[in-house]
This record gives structure tokens, C-alpha cells and sequence, in this order.
């Protein structure tokens, strides 16, 4: 059995998955469904057409590892991370999202202490401003980094945002998880119980998944994302000089 510290493009898939499930959610952003089979890292990148190294490391972030090697990534492997990170906004604002908010719901109905009002109206602003996090990325960052691909490859199909730069992403980036470890602890130590342990358990463990999700996805913007985007802006810079 694969050593649990191990994970290379050999390493079976299936393996993984036992060993850390919220792999799955990278299988998900990345549109790769189960079963998988014995297929190993390699056969599965094959498949679908992704980068073996950057699979890697996508995988060993969602198996808790803190660091990430050098990679040796290309403009196309750009495209291959903003596709990853629009799957993973569309999860978050199609599905798990509203599953909260539909919990958050329920609970009020069987919790009408005044305090779960305070959980509703958390919920609802912090909603908003994820939104408006997801909707900057989607509109302005992703296709800025899409233009600096298509000008890398020598296409010129529109108009690069002159005025743009990402280090005005870095600036207006920031860890939309936070705000709900600030929920967990609301629940978890000072919300009084008013006969909705079921649900409180079923939203602890959503609010648990999709922090989880999150702070992965800000790893994979800040180290890899981010780096890899600057060396394509450096590069048209250096060609209109």
C-alpha cells in the first residue's frame, strides 16, 4: 500500500482517496468522476491532459502538505489552473453555498434563540463578499491571465488590459476562509442548543469542507498561480521593451 507520505505520478488514485477523501473535490474541480478504477496519477493526467507535476502538487496540498516544489510549468498549464479555480467557484457558489444557507435555514426553525439571528445575518454578509471575491477573479484576474497566454502563444485575439497588473491582484486578494472559523466558533462555543444538534452537526461539517476547500485554493493561487502569472507579464513586459 502506498506509503500515505508518498505520492508520485505512480501512485494508485484509489489509494489516495481511502487515505485523504477531500481529494475528491480536486478530482471534481479538475471534472474527473469516480470510479477510478487502479489507474494510477499518470494514466489518469494522460486521460484528461493535465500536467503530471502539477496534479502532484494539487494533491499533495489536499493531502495536507504544507510546501510545494519548484515547478517547471508552461502558459498552458496556466489555463489548466484558472479552469481548476472556476470549477472550484462554481462549487462554491452552485452547491455548497446554498446547502449552507439551506441549513442555516432549517436550524433557525428549530433554534429561535436570538443568537441564531446573528448566525443568519454572518452568513448572508459573508456570502456577499465571497461572491464579490469570486465575481473579481472570474471577470478581471482569470481573463487577464488568459490574455497573457493567448499573447505568449503569439495570439492576439484582444486587448490586454494595459492598466493591469497582478500585482493589483495581490493586493485585492485575500483568505475568504477566515471569517468562518468565526461561524465554527459561534456554534461550537456559544450558540445555546435548542433541539438542533442533527443539523448544527450537518452545518459544522459543511462550514469544515468547504474552509478546507478554500484555504487550498489560496495555496494554489499564492504558490502557483500567482508566481506562474507574473512570469508571463514579466515576459510581454520584456517583448515590448
Amino acid at each position: 500500500m502506498m506509503s500515505k507520505n508518498d505520492i508520485h505520478p505512480d501512485s494508485k488514485l484509489s489509494e489516495i482517496l481511502i487515505n485523504y477523501p477531500y481529494v475528491i473535490l480536486l478530482l471534481e474541480h479538475f471534472d474527473i468522476s469516480l470510479p477510478v478504477q487502479d489507474l494510477s496519477i499518470a494514466q489518469i493526467c494522460k486521460q484528461h491532459n493535465i500536467n503530471e507535476a502539477l496534479f502532484v502538487a494539487f494533491t499533495n496540498l489536499y493531502c495536507n502538505k504544507q510546501s510545494i516544489p519548484s515547478l517547471n510549468l508552461t502558459s498552458d498549464d496556466a489555463i489548466t489552473i484558472t479552469r481548476f479555480l472556476a470549477a472550484s467557484h462554481r462549487y462554491y457558489s452552485e452547491q455548497i453555498y446554498p446547502e449552507i444557507m439551506q441549513l442555516i435555514e432549517q436550524m433557525s426553525q428549530q433554534n429561535n434563540h436570538r443568537e441564531m439571528k446573528l448566525v443568519s445575518v454572518f452568513f448572508a454578509d459573508y456570502f456577499k463578499e465571497v461572491t464579490a471575491h469570486l465575481d473579481y477573479e472570474n471577470q478581471i484576474f482569470h481573463p487577464y491571465v488568459e490574455c497573457l497566454v493567448e499573447r505568449d502563444k503569439g495570439i492576439i485575439s484582444q486587448e490586454i488590459h494595459i492598466n493591469y497588473s497582478v500585482s493589483q491582484y495581490k493586493d485585492h486578494h485575500d483568505d475568504i476562509e477566515i471569517k468562518l472559523t468565526d461561524l465554527k466558533n459561534l456554534l461550537i462555543k456559544y450558540l445555546p442548543s435548542r433541539d438542533d444538534r442533527l443539523i448544527r452537526r450537518k452545518l459544522l461539517f459543511l462550514l469544515s469542507e468547504v474552509e478546507f476547500d478554500l484555504n487550498i485554493h489560496s495555496k494554489i493561487e499564492e504558490l502557483i498561480l500567482i508566481p506562474l502569472a507574473i512570469q508571463l507579464e514579466n515576459k510581454f513586459k520584456a517583448a515590448r521593451t
